[in-house]
């Protein structure tokens, strides 16, 4: 299938500027008649009007197009008109005309005493910047206090559409028609909470926003056909070898939880190093893992570190994983993952940031969390949630690898500038443990010879998928946990392989 593009803001405005010379109809009356299509599909058959809110954008131009259009089929419309001024698109100005010249009732305020079957939010668009002025976040209160479906025109009201953040406040909608392509901040962020069902028409502009797309969106049907299944002639060694090394004392569980997602997830063989002198030498419930030394781990094909490896106490002392292992693992030419204390290790050592950055033999792929992205960074957590996407971008450029930032929508980017974000996951990923499954599942998919871009986001969406797969069988969110993720990904996997068996098999018919 076509990789479907997600677009930031400024990309958006691009592919506009250049389909609003293709001639007519113009794309704000491609969108109105669409917004009022999806809202008669959304109202409910109650018989009370249809609220409209048109702002003073471009989001309230659709508004008046789709308020026209709803009277035009004889549907009961009231416009609250928070605008004020005329709208500045001719079409606008033409859609509002026709809807007072059929007596279509517009007021200034929001209705007192009005029960509306549901509301169309034309309130802001994607240009929001900052936090919403008090006067449009009253009427989003009031939107949101309605207790009727929302229908939201391109991004809810209040979300930034290039951060995913809520802007103070946010429209919570029900269900968001959002026109060209997908939004970053749609699919990251606060964006996949307040936008609810989310319905994309491109308005016929498809081909011009895959274009110049850098962005994609990372589903099950677009990774899965990555990983083949297995040839019937096979051995272990046809799968590769992956090292895990961390575990230091207290955490040596982070290191067996990497190693047996590895495992499950299908590396031929997994070593494991453990730091802590006092670790098992078996694992009972996994005796197939092989724990021995860090320089047995260091022989694997693949390589992933930093799971448990713990911290240096202090910013004068410097542990022998900071002193040793990770020097000489950037130095390897294998392919590295490098997960937690491997990267905490990175933003406090220039000598490592510097090597890492220079390191050319072999991939590395990086997967932190905000906090872990802002130490690499040299910024604050804040500063990384506030510009997701561009944060996930610095990372992969700065230190020439590819890299996930992990958290609601996780975007995976590459040195080039290009990037994706992911569309599974729930917040059953939120538990100890989770991101050591993941550093052990990218290093599975990379021992089995996948592209180091295609092991990352493979890996990142049948992560999701698995947390998706259990919620909907009732295991979790609240205390779902790693180990459970872990063989859920396994049984995903194989479907996904014997699919894309299956798809193969009909192609070569």
């Amino acid at each position: 299938m076509s990789p479907v593009p997600v677009l930031t803001p400024g990309e958006v405005r691009a592919v506009e500027g250049r389909a609003s010379r293709a001639g007519a109809p113009s794309l704000m009356e491609r969108a109105g008649r669409a917004v009022a299509d999806a809202a008669r599909r959304l109202a409910p058959d109650t018989g009370a009007p249809i609220l409209v809110v048109a702002g003073p954008g471009n989001n309230g131009g659709d508004a008046w197009v789709a308020a026209a259009c709803l009277a035009e089929s004889f549907h009961r419309v009231v416009v609250l008109d928070a605008g004020g001024a005329a709208p500045k698109a001719v079409e606008a100005r033409t859609a509002k005309a026709g809807y007072e010249s059929r007596a279509g009732q517009v007021v200034r305020a929001w209705p007192a005493g009005l029960a509306p079957s549901m509301i169309v939010d034309g309130l802001l668009g994607i240009g929001l910047a900052r936090d919403v002025d008090p006067a449009f976040a009253e009427i989003i209160r009031r939107m949101n206090e309605s207790g009727v479906p929302i229908l939201a025109i391109d991004v809810p009201s209040g979300l930034d559409a290039a951060s995913g953040l809520a802007r103070g406040i946010a429209v919570r909608a029900t269900r968001t028609l959002t026109f060209i392509a997908h939004k970053i901040g749609l699919l990251t962020a606060d964006g996949i909470e307040y936008r609810g069902e989310l319905e994309l028409d491109d308005l016929g502009t498809g081909d011009e926003a895959r274009r110049d797309a850098r962005g994609f969106l990372a589903t099950p049907d677009s990774v899965a056909p990555w990983l083949g299944p297995r040839h019937a002639n096979s051995h272990k060694g046809n799968f590769g070898s992956v090292g895990v090394i961390g575990g230091n004392r207290g955490m040596v569980g982070a290191a067996l939880l990497a190693a047996r997602a590895a495992l499950l997830c299908g590396a031929g063989k997994v070593r494991t190093g453990l730091l802590a002198s006092d670790g098992p030498a078996l694992d009972l419930a996994y005796p197939e893992l092989m724990l021995g030394s860090i320089d047995d781990a260091m022989e694997a094909d693949v390589i992933v570190a930093g799971p448990g490896a713990g911290r240096s106490p202090s910013a004068t002392s410097v542990s022998m994983f900071e002193r040793t292992v990770m020097p000489a693992l950037i130095a390897s030419p294998k392919p590295l993952v490098l997960d937690a204390d491997a990267l905490n290790a990175i933003a406090f050592s220039a000598t490592l940031e510097t090597g890492l950055a220079a390191r050319v033999k072999a991939p590395a792929i990086l997967t932190p969390h905000p906090a872990e992205a802002a130490r690499l960074l040299h910024c604050d957590s804040g500063q990384v949630n506030g510009d997701r996407l561009g944060s996930a971008l610095a990372l992969a450029k700065r230190f020439n690898a590819r890299v996930v930032l992990k958290g609601a929508g996780s975007i995976c980017a590459f040195p080039d500038g290009r990037w994706s974000v992911n569309a599974t996951g729930n917040p059953g990923l939120s538990a100890a443990g989770s991101g050591d499954v993941l550093a052990g599942i990218v290093g599975a998919l990379l021992a089995q010879k996948l592209d180091p871009e295609r092991a990352l986001q493979y890996a990142v969406c049948l992560h999701g998928a698995a947390a998706d797969a259990l919620v909907a069988r009732g295991i979790g969110p609240a205390g779902l946990t790693a180990s459970e993720i872990s063989l859920e990904a396994r049984a995903l996997l194989n479907s996904w392989t014997r699919a894309a068996s299956s798809r193969r098999s009909h192609g070569a018919h």
